[in-house]
């Protein structure tokens, strides 16, 4: 099938190159030259485990091309994904200027039948303004349909959640339009959800809230075990083996960040309270995630009498393990916090210290964890690296000026922190 992606962020990078991968002809489109150039070039933007080798396949094989024009994207495109960015606004909207501005151009290029697909997390009646936009540009509502088909990615297993999808959501109003996305995806031989638009639109952002709700929920249980003496690990398995419950995000710690969950959170908060619902429960899940990282760094704060003459080390800067992607990530509050407060940081990761140089060029920046913790006060495990679960924990002790660990994503058991002269610290207990 001849294949249009309009944006090459995350998600249409990724699809793009999947669904090249499996024989169709898929041309993508960003408007950022350099970027274009780049891909030409086989070399992805951005990290994501697998996806510069099925790039370059893709490119040898010539069933994907890179493009700046919409036009020559729409010349054959039987399906055109609508990927862009959809950023949030001051008062946690998402920012549509985008999605309107490729449907404009696509409506001034369209030539034949075309399924316009709306592949970018967008809220509920945004299928309705594409139309309105083709209607408005002049374009008869023979030549196209407009069909709501949200993305489940995750970064860092993006290639195998969107070739093993658990469920594909098709969102349409005529069927025809549904029918040619049902032909497109049948290779991945995944369960489809057929739906209305409007569902299909609030599907991915209801999915995503409720992931968020598990983890605000856990972390704030885990202030209760703090105060309890019990242990959150404990108490996450006990509920996720709840089969009604399942333990998937039910791991405390420094809570959530990325491109999805703060974004998809305060936009659902947003569109309910255009549609006059004041959705108290996800603004507490806000606030919980907000207040988990600086309640850990109180903690540290204490042990330590303060911050001023400290030296501290981050393990850690990217949102989540196998990304380069620093997005609300953790690490940026626990930087502005400890600076703030008169510390003076060491930093490693093993990808996304490029970004952060860039917000923070005045830290330290240490190729590995044992360099990054020489002469600490205290050791911060802000990401779960798998870097970073082999480490020699003795060696590791024995190179910082106070052997203190706070592990914010409880990746070590607390009896071999201990045995390698650490004193011990985590989330939830």
């Amino acid at each position: 099938m001849k294949v249009a992606v309009i944006g090459t962020g995350y998600v249409g990078l990724v699809t793009g190159v999947v669904l090249a991968d499996l024989g169709n002809d898929v041309i993508c489109v960003d408007r950022d030259e350099a970027k274009v150039a780049m891909l030409l070039r086989g070399e992805s933007p951005i990290f994501e485990p697998g996806l510069s080798e099925l790039l370059q396949q893709a490119l040898r094989k010539g069933t994907l091309s890179v493009s700046t024009s919409i036009s020559e994207a729409m010349a054959s495109a039987e399906v055109v994904f609508i990927a862009v960015g959809t950023p949030p606004n001051p008062d946690g909207s998402p920012d549509l200027s985008a999605v309107e501005q490729v449907a404009r151009e696509i409506a001034r290029s369209i030539r034949q039948y075309t399924v316009i697909v709306n592949k970018s997390t967008v809220p509920v009646g945004t299928g309705t303004l594409v139309e309105k936009i083709m209607a408005d540009e002049g374009v008869d509502p023979s030549l196209f349909d407009v069909v709501s088909n949200p993305e489940f990615l995750r970064e860092g297993s993006a290639i195998e959640d969107t070739l093993h999808p658990d469920r594909i959501v098709i969102g349409f109003e005529r069927r025809e339009a549904a029918e040619r996305l049902i032909l497109l995806y049948a290779p991945f031989e995944s369960s489809m959800i057929l739906t209305d638009r409007a569902s299909a639109e609030l599907i991915k952002y209801g999915a995503n809230c409720f992931l968020a709700m598990k983890i605000s929920y856990i972390n704030a249980l885990s202030r209760l075990c703090e105060l309890a003496g019990a242990d959150i690990g404990v108490v996450a398995k006990g509920i996720g083996a709840d089969a009604r419950i399942g333990k998937q995000f039910l791991q405390a710690g420094l809570g959530w960040g990325g491109s999805c969950l703060p974004k998809d959170v305060n936009g659902l908060i947003a569109t309910a309270r255009t549609l006059g619902y004041d959705f108290e429960l996800l603004r507490a899940v806000d606030a919980i995630n907000d207040e988990q990282p600086l309640h850990f760094l109180n903690r540290l704060e204490t042990r330590l009498g303060g911050f001023s003459g400290k030296t501290i080390a981050l393990l850690g800067l990217a949102f989540k393990a196998n990304t380069d992607d620093i997005r609300h990530a953790t690490s940026l509050s626990l930087i502005e916090r400890l600076k703030a407060a008169g510390a003076t940081i060491r930093a490693t990761d093993p990808q996304a210290m490029p970004h952060v140089r860039e917000l923070h060029p005045d830290l330290n920046y240490c190729d590995d964890a044992y360099k990054a913790s020489e002469g600490a006060d205290a050791v911060i495990l802000v990401t779960e690296w798998n870097e970073f679960r082999r480490l020699d924990l003795g060696r590791l002790a024995n190179l910082v000026r106070q052997p203190i660990l706070f592990d914010g994503r409880r990746l070590y058991y607390r009896a071999i922190a201990e045995a390698a002269g650490f004193e011990y610290h985590t989330i939830g207990s």
